[in-house]
């Protein structure tokens, strides 16, 4: 597609989004991207939270972190783009380990990711011998390596049922954990009542589920109040709450599932208005290719990690094959064996 039709497409998507000259060089740099894709044999992989001239442009492959990292496990590409943060990158090398796995930016970091360390969960599985271990998507490869199976917001509740065991750790989200619980019907217990259970191991004391005080700073800040106050301005809309947010949050919405999910749920259904409780770039993207979705604009908290991810350092990491992400192969062997579980489940 040349650079005119990229514009031509992205002005029509885009055009209550972002102004027109910034548009236009947007337009440019997608074209030099896929270009050069082209002749460096690279696959690009999109997040749902990529900015939309971004997420309408370049990527070969779109979705959510289940859906890329099957992707991901399938390419024949030599060089795999990750438009996402760090973690995701990490993913797809340990499915690639003979491929370049580039990310964009080094500053594309996870405030999830960076609430544990493997040492964290060594200790934890010290403290609750053999409780298995189930880690989400959004960690490094190092505490991926220190779990039984692998998880993402959309299978989260099949991977603890697969487990058939009374009790299971589940790291590090806070609030997905609490929702799993709920959904599974658990009792979950967190760092603040470990040493009580330590302490009383021969009593009746129940953790059917340990989590983690782990939490996203973007799906944090959603709260019962603004459900509360949108719906007294909007009686008929539909809310969907990422599983990243409150429990309480998730019960006060209409639905509440995977970015992906999340998408096909507004593409689906019929509603005066949609709010989604994620990273606001996905409403824009859903703005961008459905303009017949009204979207309320709620949301105007973007994750800072995945905003480091630009077009233009998406160019640069194509020309120079910079920002190559590596994962250790002792701890790539242990982490794949988590992520293929997950991945067999579906």
């Amino acid at each position: 597609m040349s650079a005119e039709l990229i514009y031509n497409d992205l002005k029509v998507r885009l055009a209550k989004l972002v102004p027109e000259p910034e548009i236009r060089i947007k337009a440019e740099l997608a074209y030099r991207i896929n270009q050069l894709k082209k002749e460096k044999n690279a696959v690009i992989l999109g997040h749902n939270y990529m900015e939309p001239a971004l997420y309408h442009s370049i990527p070969d492959f779109k979705g959510d972190s289940l859906e890329l990292s099957r992707i991901a496990a399938k390419t024949d590409k030599e060089i795999i783009v990750f438009c996402g943060v760090k973690f995701m990158g990490e993913t797809a090398k340990i499915l690639n380990p003979h491929k370049t796995v580039l990310v964009p930016s080094p500053k594309a970091g996870c405030s999830l990711a960076e609430s544990i360390t493997a040492e964290d969960v060594r200790t934890l599985k010290k403290r609750f011998p053999g409780v298995p271990v189930v880690t989400y998507i959004n960690t490094y490869a190092d505490v991926k390596a220190e779990s039984d199976i692998c998880c993402t917001s959309g299978n989260a509740k099949a991977v603890v049922e697969s487990l058939h065991t009374d009790s299971v750790i589940f790291l590090p989200d806070e609030f997905l954990a609490g929702n799993v619980a709920r959904e599974t019907g658990k009792h979950i217990i967190f760092p603040a009542q470990f040493e009580t259970v330590a302490r009383h191991r021969d009593s009746n004391i129940d953790y059917q589920m340990i989590g983690w005080n782990g939490r996203c700073e973007v799906h944090e800040k959603f709260t019962v109040e603004d459900i509360e106050n949108v719906r007294r301005q909007f009686p008929q809309v539909l809310i969907l709450a990422h599983p990243e947010c409150s429990p309480e949050v998730v019960a006060a919405s209409d639905y509440s599932a995977s970015t992906s999910a999340m998408i096909r749920f507004v593409e689906q259904h019929q509603a005066p208005h949609y709010l989604l409780l994620t990273e606001c770039s996905m409403g824009d993207n859903i703005m961008a290719a459905h303009p017949e979705k009204e979207m309320l604009r709620l949301c105007s908290i973007r994750c800072p990690h995945m905003n480091e991810i630009t077009l233009e350092d998406t160019l640069q990491a194509l020309l120079k094959t910079q920002y190559i992400i590596e994962v250790p192969e002792e701890i790539r062997v242990r982490a794949l064996r988590a992520v293929e579980r997950m991945l067999a489940i579906g």
